[in-house]
């Protein structure tokens, strides 16, 4: 049967979202996703374009990291801060019990919290941060999800960035030729193939998304979906990656 990406495919789900999936799998799969984003997400040319000029030598910027899996990201935030002499304060959020005790297993890095929660129980105990992130989430989510999420954002803070998958051919076929050699002993293959199959295309996001949000191209391989920046203020789109 040929693939067809020309609409996402919803029905899918992801193997590792399965309660009784196997957990030798799944730690493995936490554990390589620092490896994996490393090259597929882009957070580093994110990070320099648009999180950076945003933080302080002297005052603390306070980030919320929603859907934070394994804390890779969360993590990688604090560091990139700290290595360039800037304050920040990143947490990461889950509401899956075996990440966010993954996350919490690991060393601890100054700076950093992870926390079992929903977006919603933030919004409703009246939080509020600098800035909210998020990676590869958006393709798990239902369009009434989408919604939810995009409201928790805005009203959690005044800017937003969340990255995901581009659904395309060339992300497929690039993903899955670049990972068949490793992530054998894991979930990373599989489910990167299948989040390409339900992910938005930028089009269709900009099709859907309330005012104030846009969906900045990255690469061939993905977007960032944006409020409260000066590109989703503006429309203007943004470089791709280095």
């Amino acid at each position: 049967m040929s693939l067809d990406l020309r609409m996402r495919e919803t029905e899918l789900t992801e193997l590792m979202d399965a309660p009784d999936c196997d957990p030798r799998l799944l730690q493995s799969t936490y554990e390589q996703f620092a490896a994996v984003n490393a090259v597929f997400s882009g957070w580093r040319g994110i990070y320099r374009r648009s999180i950076r000029p945003l933080l302080s030598t002297t005052l603390v910027t306070s980030v919320l990291d929603i859907g934070s899996g394994g804390g890779d990201l969360t993590r990688a935030i604090a560091h990139w801060a700290a290595r360039d002499g800037l304050r920040v304060r990143v947490t990461g959020i889950d509401p899956d019990a075996r990440a966010d005790a993954f996350a919490n297993a690991l060393p601890p890095i100054r700076g950093v919290a992870f926390r079992r929660a929903f977006s919603s129980d933030l919004v409703a105990a009246g939080e509020s941060f600098d800035l909210v992130v998020s990676n590869h989430m958006l393709h798990h989510l239902t369009g009434e999800q989408l919604g939810g999420l995009l409201l928790d954002s805005e009203r959690l803070a005044p800017r937003s960035l969340h990255a995901d998958i581009t659904r395309s051919f060339v992300a497929y076929a690039g993903f899955g030729m670049l990972t068949a050699p490793f992530f054998r002993d894991s979930y990373i293959r599989p489910d990167g193939l299948t989040s390409v199959r339900r992910s938005f295309t930028p089009r269709e996001l900009d099709a859907v998304v309330p005012p104030g949000w846009r969906a900045v191209p990255r690469s061939p391989f993905g977007y960032v979906l944006e409020h409260g920046t000066d590109a989703s203020a503006t429309g203007v789109t943004g470089a791709p990656d280095a």
